[in-house]
């Protein structure tokens, strides 16, 4: 009755099932094997029929060894395998599991195994799928990254675009005025009626201020501007400044200032902090056009780790200030543009667009930062960062306390610049105060004076020179030659060179162009000063 039952087992079990016999051959010993038993699952799931009796290199010959080395380990050593292979001569892929029977000596192996080609084959599919998703994944995202690429680029050249249209409209606007101005002033001249000459004078000095005031707007907004950083208290600051800004914002709308008492100083250069805020409450006073409430306010923040990443700032202490209004906000489209320069949502003439891109440079050359969060409809607030100031804070003297300056016959000045108009209005203007200029055109120039004539008492030079020598190193030079030598550094823009050291070392100063000449004759006049004292 058991054999009865084992037999119904093996005929109808769903997997192959065989037992071979290990024989010596041709091949050496144990080289190869017959098929003693096997059920009809064999040739459903290998494929081959009749396989009882049928030896192993007959039936498949190309694969023979790796099938005797699977088995052959089995039989060698009496632990159980289970192992996937291909069975090439029908392409099907078998799932085996195989034991020993009995001792070595009796060279029986028995095998269990099941068709398993489908489950490969779909393996093997999704495989593929994955490393094609994988691939098209990456294709997608460079796809994506090019046009986003593209895109940035696009926008970089509309903002260059637009930064050169709204510069040729301004300046064409200035030069109109001013070069009408002075063919107005060589006409009268020509006829003799020198009366009109102070009315032409006015207007074109009006519009090469607008004009100088319009390039420091931008240099603030690369970040090149020319600052005097020092030790200021925003607070005080205010104080002095809250007045012109209720004078500027009219009486219909209430200037409100929460200063906090404990605020730390900064450094920074106040001036340009108090055009930066300027700006701000002008641009709160439009959004206000019925009146509403201004308002100041400052305080400490402590900013480390997240915060301080979040903000793209430096972790550390910062001062901040935040101008704020009710107004009429800015629209969500237009919030990611505001620092474009010459973007505005002003009407028509009643904007340069320059205002927030002038703070948000400014910000950043202070190693600070400007934010804006604004609701349509329901206001702005545009926060300034800046670094704290661990340090005291020198008292300083207002700038109308300086006295005028007089006249200076017996000193002598030596006057780099390579545009021959600038040197020229230079000693012009130092002439009026009796000083002895000697000029020079480029670095190269002035060191050969330098050798030739005596000692002079003050170096005034540009900063960016040609023929290979910029005028720091044309200063360095003269105060290794002189150790006490003053140098006045003139310049377009806030250069690397100039400051390399960080602030300005005694006995240096630096004069921004374009420049009023008795602003000239006071820095000339200051710097010999010193010198004599």
């Amino acid at each position: 009755m058991d054999r009865e039952i084992y037999r119904i087992l093996f005929e109808n079990m769903d997997d192959g099932f065989c037992v071979i016999e290990f024989l010596d051959g041709p091949h050496g010993p144990l080289s190869d094997y017959v098929h003693v038993l096997a059920n009809p699952a064999y040739e459903r799931h290998t494929g081959i029929p009749n396989v009882v009796g049928q030896h192993l290199r007959e039936m498949v010959p190309d694969e023979a060894d790796d099938w005797i080395a699977f088995y052959g380990k089995v039989l060698r050593t009496g632990e159980p395998i289970r192992f996937r292979n291909e069975l090439v001569a029908t392409g099907r892929h078998l799932e085996v599991s195989s034991f020993r029977i009995g001792a070595f000596e009796d060279r029986l192996v028995a095998v269990l195994f099941k068709d398993v080609t489908e489950r490969v084959t779909a393996e093997s599919a999704l495989h593929q799928l994955n490393e094609t998703l994988e691939q098209r994944v990456a294709e997608e995202l460079d796809q994506r990254e090019r046009a986003e690429s593209a895109l940035r680029q696009a926008q970089k050249m509309e903002a260059v675009g637009q930064l050169t249209g709204g510069l040729a409209h301004d300046f064409n606007n200035l030069l109109a005025g001013i070069t009408g101005a002075l063919e107005m002033i060589g006409r009268r001249v020509d006829q003799g009626r020198v009366a009109d000459l102070p009315r032409y004078v006015e207007a074109g000095l009006g519009a090469a201020h607008r004009a100088a005031a319009l390039t420091h707007r931008l240099l603030a907004f690369s970040r090149r501007q020319t600052l005097s950083p020092r030790p200021t208290h925003a607070n005080r600051l205010l104080e002095e400044f809250i007045d012109l800004v209720r004078r500027t914002t009219g009486p219909s709308i209430t200037v409100k200032v929460h200063a906090d008492p404990a605020l730390w100083p900064t450094l920074v250069d106040a001036n340009q902090l108090e055009n930066a805020l300027l700006n701000l409450c002008i641009n709160a006073r439009d959004a206000m056009p019925d009146g509403g409430t201004l308002t100041i306010t400052t305080q400490n923040a402590s900013l480390y780790d997240a915060e301080a990443s979040k903000r793209g700032l430096e972790p550390g202490d910062y001062v901040t200030i935040m101008v704020g209004d009710d107004g009429v906000g800015i629209a969500p489209e237009d919030i990611d543009r505001v620092f474009e320069p010459f973007f505005t949502t002003k009407p028509t003439g009643q904007g340069t667009g320059l205002g927030l891109s002038m703070v948000y440079g400014f910000a950043r050359q202070s190693n600070g930062l400007v934010r804006v969060r604004s609701r349509h409809g329901q206001g702005t607030d545009v926060r300034i960062y800046l670094p704290r100031h661990k340090g005291e804070i020198e008292a300083t003297v207002p700038a109308d306390a300086a006295s005028a300056p007089h006249a200076l016959p017996d000193a002598t000045v030596l006057v780099v610049d390579d545009e021959p108009t600038v040197r020229m209005m230079m000693i012009d203007g130092l002439g009026l105060l009796g000083i002895h200029c000697v000029a020079a055109a480029d670095g190269a120039s002035a060191l050969t004076l330098l050798d030739r004539m005596p000692p002079i008492d003050l170096l005034v030079t540009d900063v960016g020179l040609p023929g290979g020598l910029n005028g720091r190193q044309v200063a360095d030079e003269a105060r290794r030659r002189q150790p006490e030598l003053g140098v006045l550094f003139v310049t377009g823009y806030a250069d690397n060179v100039v400051l390399q050291k960080g602030n300005v070392e005694p006995g240096i100063d630096v004069l921004t162009k374009p420049f009023p000449i008795e602003e000239l004759q006071r820095r000339v006049a200051n710097l010999l000063a010193r010198k004599t004292a």
